[in-house]
């Protein structure tokens, strides 16, 4: 039957890029012309549809609106466009011209110049130059070529938060004002474990501009003021947690953080905070000094400050006890029904757990495969290709998909892969024919589009 499928897979490729290439996209009221760039496809466009921060008595919103609490003052962009420029997703926050997040394989385009956003940093530059106040939040979904798990999808929804301080108001040097700032900070008795303010001259330095009063206080508020966010955050897990009936959440020891170095490329020093969370320590959020270059870019020089971000499905599914990203997206009232924008947080509760149906396919790989879905020129196969096909024609039907195999021939230097496809649907419970169908439209879509040959 596979083999049978297989015989004409040039006029499949064919069928599958005349149907999904449109003159041009429309997004938030915006034409896009499509070019040879272009490789946005259909499956990945309807999720334009829903703006999961923005529904009622959903979990992203939920979990939005009690971070956004967590910042008194800050002006919220909740509703900024999805379609940007590079240079507003890229050139703007300081990206080399090599930086991989650039590439096809990772990053969604609309047509050469334009894509959608991978981040909510892609508005950054916009917000600091509109310069209509000291503290923001942008909330916004984003879309990114992924690993298909339980804890990634096509489409994410991150926040983003930053605070400035004007040397034009507080002087050249406004350590002694970002202090008086961190002292009106209420107080909390949080456990930090190891250094509060860890640099180092070439990996996470100081920048130049900066003095080292100015630099440890910018830190300490930016510290101080997320530390508070995520103890009030985990504190609503914690009771949440206890509601359902957790023992060991009642018991837990008390809640525990610590700060790690880290790289950004639009801030300085950088760091990320990590949380102790049922006996492991969890990353939740990107902080650093917001670097001077982006702020004279933005047109305000004379301004310093911090800046995060967060993964408001990490921190949701944390919250809420939810344990498939998919889920996120249901329209299963049995899952929706479950949340409320009124009262406290509740944990999910489990309506059904289906069998899971794996199949393997195993092929050989081409010199060259058509990437990123748009065809153009021909490059070495990228997982990400593989990935994107499989939740193309499988959606939400498929779980998760994982490199089980992979070796070279010793004479011919082929390269052969095996992937396994975990089926499984979070509503019911899936036929055998249905998973064959299924599995059957991925593999013609491989040798249609990748110019793979199945083993």
């Amino acid at each position: 039957m596979i083999r049978e499928a297989l015989t004409d897979t040039q006029a499949y490729k064919r069928s599958y890029v005349n149907e999904a290439a449109k003159k041009t996209i429309t997004i938030d009221g915006v034409n896009y012309e499509t070019d040879q760039y272009t490789n946005a496809p259909p499956h990945v466009l309807s999720y334009l549809n829903r703006q999961l921060h923005l529904e009622p008595n959903h979990p992203i919103a939920i979990t939005r609106r009690l971070i956004e609490s967590c910042f008194p003052g800050f002006k919220t962009h909740n509703t900024l466009p999805r379609g940007v420029t590079t240079r507003q997703n890229f050139d703007s926050l300081g990206f080399p011209a090599d930086h991989p997040g650039r590439n096809r394989t990772d990053t969604y385009y609309l047509n050469e110049h334009n894509l959608l956003r991978t981040h909510t940093s892609a508005h950054q530059d916009d917000v600091f130059r509109e310069n209509s106040s000291s503290g923001w939040l942008i909330s916004a979904d984003v879309f990114r070529r992924d690993a298909v798990d339980r804890s990634h999808y096509p489409v994410f929804h991150q926040m983003e938060g930053a605070l400035l301080w004007d040397r034009a108001t507080h002087g050249t040097d406004v350590s002694a004002a970002v202090w008086e700032d961190y002292e009106r900070l209420p107080h909390q008795d949080v456990i930090v474990d190891g250094p509060m303010f860890p640099t180092h001259p070439d990996r996470n330095p100081i920048q130049h501009g900066h003095s080292q009063d100015e630099a440890e206080a910018l830190v300490a508020h930016l510290q101080k003021s997320l530390e508070l966010a995520f103890f009030r955050i985990f504190s609503e897990a914690k009771k949440a947690a206890i509601a359902a009936g957790d023992t060991s959440a009642a018991s837990s020891e008390p809640l525990k953080m610590r700060w790690v170095e880290a790289y950004f490329p639009f801030t300085s020093p950088s760091y990320e905070l990590e949380i102790w969370w049922q006996g492991e320590w969890l990353e939740v959020l990107g902080s650093g000094v917001v670097l001077q270059g982006l702020l004279k870019d933005a047109n305000v020089p004379t301004q310093v400050g911090w800046a995060f971000g967060i993964g408001l499905e990490r921190i949701a599914m944390l919250l809420f006890g939810i344990p498939d990203i998919r889920l996120f997206w249901s329209t299963d009232r049995r899952f929706l029904d479950q949340f409320s924008d009124n009262g406290p947080i509740r944990r999910f509760v489990p309506f059904s757990k289906h069998p899971e149906c794996y199949k393997d396919v195993s092929f050989w790989t081409s010199k060259g495969g058509s990437s990123a879905g748009g065809g153009g020129a021909q490059v070495e196969l990228h997982e990400n290709d593989v990935m994107e096909i499989v939740r193309r024609e499988g959606g939400d039907l498929v779980e998760d998909v994982r490199l089980v195999d992979e070796f070279e021939h010793t004479k011919t230097r082929r390269k052969s892969l095996c992937y396994r496809i975990n089926y499984r649907s979070l509503e019911r419970t899936l036929t055998n024919d249905e998973v064959n169908q299924l599995h059957d439209k991925v593999i013609r879509a491989f040798v249609g589009e990748l110019g793979v040959e199945i083993r």
